[in-house]
């Protein structure tokens, strides 16, 4: 069942932009809990249908949303294609996934693993000698690297804030100068494995890895060994295109003026080269769900790798991602997934182990980089995962 609505944007939405880290937040908020276990139960699709009516509006233009459960699936859409136009969003629209490209990157890491190409106890120093400085003495292994734990710093942007990002959103920044440029600060005062410290760094330096090993580009072996296997067609990785190429929703992002009122700026078109392994995917909700049930299912990363994805590192206080993924608890069931975000674009890829109940969506949020709550985003999730 598919829900559309569309409508025309207030000219004068007021909204303060909240001051937040550019790091993807947790996945969903924990609904409360239900009275009966989720495989015993279908969609909620009176609540899914209400948590993306009247779009669009000051949180976001438009949603994406497809519901797995073993009593029945539910794929709605709302909002508009743009706001010129109006037209109804498009229901199989490409959109920036984000960091969901982690789960991408590290089913790469895992099945380079499974075929003996990587070591995931080995030195990532070993595999990637000009990269890293004498100061890195501590070894940080690969598995530091794919559960966020290896003690390496942030690399460098193109701004701290929106203002100067959108400035050089068409200037490309390459993942080996993030590299560079995170090694020249040197390691953080822990040894690895010992904390947990969620960074795209940590994805942007597997990506190297990949194509160190490997010989060949990063997009072209996780095409080979991750989106090709999961039938994943309309996925791709954009490189220093800033386009989204085929049919999409356009992106905006609220933006505050001196005399208080809010004007949507069109960030569709960005040049997302320093993300890259950390974030660059353009992906759709049918291929994320596709990506979602062929790796739980052991259909692309084999075991005993795919443990990998479903163990936090043990002995690390508050640790709750693993490689590629993260944990929740919500209503007495664990689920695991990923969030993502760009400017414009907010996307989540979640399920239980056992696929008893899934969701994926894709939201385009006025606000997609805030901390802060996301209306239609934590509607959508206390809806599908109740």
């Amino acid at each position: 069942m598919r829900a559309r609505s569309h409508a025309v944007l207030a000219a004068s939405v007021v909204l303060t932009l909240a001051a937040g880290p550019l790091a993807a937040p947790a996945f969903a908020a924990p609904p409360a809990p239900a009275s009966r276990s989720a495989d015993q139960r279908g969609p909620a699709e009176e609540a899914l249908r209400a948590a993306i009516a009247g779009l669009p509006n000051q949180y976001a233009t438009a949603a994406l949303v497809r519901v797995g459960t073993s009593g029945g699936d539910w794929h709605g859409s709302a909002g508009v294609r743009d706001l010129a136009s109006g037209r109804p969003a498009h229901p199989d629209a490409r959109f920036r996934a984000g960091s969901v490209t982690k789960v991408v990157t590290a089913a790469t890491v895992l099945r380079l693993a499974a075929q003996d190409e990587i070591d995931l106890d080995a030195p990532v120093q070993g595999y990637l000698p000009d990269l890293f400085t004498p100061d890195f003495e501590q070894p940080i292994s690969v598995r530091h690297l794919l559960n966020h734990t290896s003690g390496i710093k942030p690399g460098d942007g193109l701004g701290d804030d929106f203002a100067e990002l959108y400035v050089h959103r068409y200037d490309t920044l390459t993942p080996q100068q993030v590299a560079a440029s995170a090694i020249a600060k040197g390691p953080e005062d822990f040894v690895p494995g010992t904390r947990q410290q969620y960074l795209n760094i940590n994805y942007t330096i597997l990506g190297l890895l990949i194509e160190k090993v490997t010989g060949r580009s990063y997009a072209s072996e996780a095409t080979r060994l991750v989106l090709r296997p999961a039938g994943m067609r309309h996925t791709y990785f954009p490189g220093t295109d800033p386009r989204i190429r085929g049919p999409h929703n356009r992106g905006y992002q609220a933006v505050e003026g001196p005399d208080g009122t809010t004007r949507l700026v069109d960030v569709t078109e960005w040049n997302q080269a320093d993300r890259w392994a950390a974030g660059d995917m353009i992906s759709t909700t049918a291929d994320l769900e596709r990506l979602l049930t062929k790796l739980f299912r052991g259909k692309i990363v084999p075991q005993p790798e795919l443990d990998e994805m479903f163990t936090t590192p043990a002995g690390v206080p508050g640790a709750d991602r693993s490689a590629g993924l993260e944990c929740r608890e919500i209503g007495g069931q664990v689920f695991w997934g990923k969030s993502g975000s760009r400017y414009g674009y907010s996307a989540v890829v979640a399920g239980t182990r056992d696929l008893s109940r899934t969701l994926v969506y894709s939201v385009n949020s006025t606000d997609a980089k805030s901390a802060g709550p996301k209306p239609v985003a934590d509607a959508i999730a206390a809806a599908a995962l109740r």
